[in-house]
Formats: structure tokens, sequence, C-alpha cells
């Protein structure tokens, strides 16, 4: 099939409620064309309007999951208003992201470079192959990753995601697991089923107990221990009056398997 007539994002949904976004224009890397932002800004809509989902992957076709902006066709228009409104537009499909009510994993393969290595640490979790390598590499041609630092010094240690913001070089999967960009390492053979042990463990939980920490979660994460720890007791309160809290409670007091609706 022709690259350019394909769908930017094929989707994917089993029958346990997990919706997997395979990003497919392997042809250009899977660069984050204003294309390829419009299918997947659809996309995440859709998923957040279904109370039905329980988890999110994205995947990516060809030999690299991401390699950040297009930028062809950033060159093609260099106009201040077009950079502003297209890193807005990207920095706002990133926080859908992280907005969405359910974990999302990325499964990573190839490279995932600048904006690309932004969306790996923009999603909750994440599972890459062993030859997986990562960078923000907009400072080589005179770009610093702006946008992705932001996502990128929420994951690493300061020093760690300045290094790479100031060199632009490429780290490991297995380097990128040790500083905390990604949760687990598989080799490729293995990265299907790294993901779905991942996943399993996910939909094994009430969605939402998830929903609610998920959100409590990062907006804990941008406020002072004092207001953290006030919402974070709202929140558990919230939960606790939730059926499946009080079945799974109860479960544990009778020493049986919680029966959950989810």
């Amino acid at each position: 099939m022709n690259d350019t007539a394909s769908p930017f994002v094929l989707t994917a949904r089993d029958a346990r409620g997990v919706v997997t976004l395979t990003l497919n224009r392997p042809a250009s890397f899977n660069a984050l064309s204003e294309g390829m932002l419009g299918a997947l800004e659809k996309a995440l809509a859709d998923i957040a309007a279904d109370e039905t989902v329980r988890a999110v992957v994205i995947a990516a076709e060809g030999k690299a999951f991401c390699a950040g902006h297009d930028l062809k066709e950033m060159r093609a228009e260099p106009s201040l208003g077009y950079y502003q409104q297209l890193f807005e537009r990207c920095g706002a499909m990133m926080l859908s992201i992280q907005r969405l009510p359910v974990p999302v994993i990325a499964r990573v393969h190839g490279i995932a470079t600048a904006a690309g290595c932004q969306l790996v640490a923009v999603c909750d979790l994440a599972v890459a192959s062993s030859d997986a390598r990562f960078a923000v590499s907009g400072v080589n041609v005179g770009l610093f990753c702006a946008t992705p630092s932001v996502t990128l010094s929420r994951n690493l240690g300061r020093k760690e995601a300045f290094e790479m913001l100031v060199t632009g070089e490429f780290i490991s999967a297995q380097e990128a697991r040790e500083k905390g960009l990604v949760n687990r390492v598989a080799a490729p053979a293995e990265l299907d089923a790294g993901v779905q042990a991942l996943v399993a463990s996910i939909v094994a939980k009430p969605r939402k107990a998830l929903a609610l920490g998920k959100a409590l979660f990062y907006r804990q994460l941008e406020t002072g221990i004092e207001a953290a720890l006030e919402d974070a007791s709202q929140t558990m309160a919230c939960n606790m009056m939730d059926e499946s809290a009080l079945e799974g409670v109860q479960a544990f007091i009778e020493k049986r398997p919680p029966d959950w609706k989810r």
C-alpha cells in the first residue's frame, strides 16, 4: 500500500478494552507531521470519550518508533506564527495522553528522537526493545529541544536530562531504563510479550481506581507537599467509597479474590 494513502494512525482494540494506536508512516520514521498530529488528536479524543477503554498502547510501524517533528514540513513555512501554532498543538496532544483516565504504555523499538523521545516520556509507562535508542537531538541542528525538555526532566534526574539536551547524544535502552525513561527492556522478539505482561497487570485492576490514581499522580507532582497530601487524602477517601474498593477490602478480609464489576 502507498504510504501516503494509508492512515497515519492504525487503531486496534481487543476484547479487554485495550486500544493500540500504531504510528503508520514508516517511510518518514513516523515523524510528527501535521497529519500525524491530527490523527493522534482524533484517536486520543475518541479514547477519552469511551469509558470502556482500559489501557492504551502506542506503537509504531517500520524501523523507528518516532523521529520527532517533520523537519521538511517545518522548514517549508518558516514563520513565527506557524511554529508557535505547531508546538502548541503538539504540546496539547502530549498533554491529552497524560489526561486520559487510563494508563498509556509506549511500545518502543528503533529510535525515539526529539519529540519522539518526548512522546515516550509523556506516556505513563514504557517498554523498550533492547536495541532501541533515545535522544533529544534537536541541538544537533541548532534547535534546543525545549518542549521535549519539559517531560524529559520529569522522568530523568536534572543533570541526566540536561546532558541529553545539550549533547544530543543517544542513550541505549538499558541506559533509558536506568535513568527512568522506560520501565522495562525486552529482547526484540519478546517486546510484545513484555508489553502484554504490563497490560495484563493493569486490566486486572478496577478502572475507576486507576483513573483516580493517575489524575492524582500528575496533579501532586506539580504542587507542594502539603497541598499534595491534602489532595491525596481526598482522592483516597473518594476511592474508598467506590464499590470496587469496598469489594476489594471485603475480599481481602474474607481471604477470597475480589469480584470486581469493571
